[in-house]
């Protein structure tokens, strides 16, 4: 037996000046089909995820709609914690960078560590800020005087930080990114990375004044002047969330002894991740990510979603329209690995209706069906191992899950190629999202149905049972097999459409399980969604 890995998968901590958007559902759905599918693989995995409570957009947000800060804060961050239940998220850890105890000793010990290194230090500084970025930027990155993700004009201001020596490290993170130990994908994402390092790296201001900050957030240690600048107290929760600073085991478990440290974020703030915190990391002596993963976005009329802009989707509304299953799997199936992804409710009908409802549903409500026509709802002799294949196959995963549909049906005729592909299915996900790649991973799953279908198709089991009937006993013996092959297919599909959509795959599994020698009556397991 190997040793299991250790892995450790976060997301972006949001901001919360408003309620949240399908955006960064996205990112949460991601982050949780890569947590459920290692765990289901047999990792230790610890997930991530939390509220970004310490920004000076959340500030200008309650004070534009005239409600104390806290209050605000707190009522905008709980509607991202309730996302739990319709998203069907399997976090183990949900942090807030304004009441989480964890997160200020943290942040303080990350700022003193660079400090004694040498690698902050105090001036005046003039430049443009873009509020919404949260960013000071050069002339030279703005697109017609504009900040190229908000479309508005960053404001000049003038004013002495504390600055961070990033350009101390641009080799050093151009030969960790360019040789793989940090691995960016996908490789278009890792190119720009580099690109801006070999452009130049230059120090960038780490602090705000108190009065700027309108007193919100952490002061800086030994300047209480000064507040922590909003990305680098949001980039700590990484580690302040394991008991960074303190002498919580969690730290040296999921951070230093972690075999992956995966983190999921969207392509606007790949700069911060990718260059920013590594820098930070390396100033402080701590070990880096192993994995940046970063996704494209999400555009309504191709426009990108987002909590201010107009464009925002409430995933919550979403998922109660249109249900959990359909929400994950239009996420999951239809947004590229590259690319941006513009949503409707048409698409997410269509897809639902097609894959979900006419595709697993309609699968496993005929061979369940089939069954209890021709055989009083028992599984097939034959398939006998299916049950034990099942359970080794959930309880390690990788090939053994695939050879469910392979018990009782080798040799058949007509079945071979549904037993290669059970076997096949999958590697097929473990390399798409080693990759990254939700949609091909999908599309593996999906090959199961697919090729169930074709099976069916083939060997027609209808007309097996009629010859049966008629006398002939080989014919028997070949629907026996037919349908052992067709019930471990489902059992497969079950196993493997687990971390991509937990409550469907539960449900196709009670379907396929035998009670006293029995599978349960068939019964629709989606309802076909109406036209939008």
């Amino acid at each position: 037996m190997t040793t299991p890995r250790t892995t450790y998968v976060t997301t972006t901590i949001p901001y919360v000046n408003a309620r949240p958007h399908l955006g960064f559902a996205l990112e949460l759905v991601q982050a949780d089909v890569l947590a459920r599918h290692r765990r289901h693989r047999g990792d230790r995995v610890r997930f991530l995820t939390g509220t970004d409570d310490n920004s000076l957009k959340n500030v200008l947000a309650a004070e534009a709609e005239g409600v104390p800060v806290q209050d605000f804060v707190d009522r905008n961050a709980d509607a991202f914690a309730a996302l739990r239940a319709p998203l069907a998220l399997s976090y183990d850890d949900f942090i807030r960078t304004s009441r989480d105890p964890r997160h200020r000793v943290g942040v303080e010990r990350l700022w003193r560590l660079c400090a004694d290194s040498g690698d902050l230090y105090r001036r005046h500084y003039e430049g443009l800020y873009c509020v919404g970025c949260e960013q000071f930027y050069a002339p030279a990155e703005l697109v017609d005087g504009r900040c190229a993700e908000h479309g508005t004009e960053p404001r000049p201001v003038a004013e002495e930080n504390w600055f961070f020596r990033l350009s101390r490290y641009a080799d050093q993170l151009h030969d960790l990114i360019s040789s793989g130990r940090l691995r960016i994908e996908p490789a278009v994402r890792r190119n720009e990375v580099l690109a801006l390092i070999e452009s130049g790296l230059h120090d960038f201001s780490v602090s705000r004044s108190q009065t700027r900050a309108r007193g919100w957030g952490i002061p800086v240690p030994g300047d209480p002047d000064q507040v922590v600048y909003v990305w680098w107290d949001a980039l700590g929760n990484y580690v302040t969330s394991l008991g960074h600073g303190t002498d919580d085991p969690a730290f040296d478990q999921w951070w230093t002894g972690a075999t992956h440290r995966s983190h999921l974020l969207g392509k606007g703030v790949v700069r911060f991740h990718a260059v920013y915190w590594p820098a930070l990391l390396l100033s402080a002596g701590l070990p880096l990510p192993t994995d940046i993963l970063v996704h494209d976005y999400l555009t309504v009329d191709g426009r990108k979603i987002s909590k201010s802009g107009g464009t925002s989707v409430d995933p919550a509304e979403l998922t109660a329209e249109f249900g959990t299953d359909a929400v994950r799997w239009w996420l999951l199936r239809e947004v590229p690995r590259v690319g941006d992804a513009d949503f409707t409710r048409e698409r997410l009908v269509a897809r639902a209706n097609a894959d979900l409802a006419g595709g697993v549903g309609n699968l496993v409500n005929r061979v369940v069906t089939m069954v209890h026509r021709f055989r009083d709802g028992r599984v097939p002799e034959r398939s006998a191992g299916a049950e034990s294949a099942t359970a080794e196959g959930a309880a390690v995963g990788g090939a053994a899950a695939g050879d469910v549909a392979a018990e009782g049906a080798e040799g058949v005729e007509g079945t071979e190629q549904l037993v290669a592909v059970c076997r096949e299915v999958p590697g097929l996900v473990d390399d798409a999202l080693a990759d990254f790649d939700f949609r091909r991973a999908t599309a593996a799953v999906w090959r199961i149905v697919q090729e169930a279908d074709r099976c069916v198709d083939g060997t027609r089991p209808w007309e097996l049972a009629k010859a049966e009937r008629g006398g002939d006993r080989a014919a028997g013996e070949r629907l026996d097999g037919v349908l052992a092959a067709l019930v471990g297919a489902c059992r497969a599909l079950a196993d493997q459409l687990g971390p991509f959509l937990p409550e469907s795959a539960a449900r196709v599994a009670a379907q396929c399980a035998s009670t006293d020698g029995r599978l349960p009556a068939a019964r629709p397991l989606f309802a076909r969604l109406g036209e939008v």
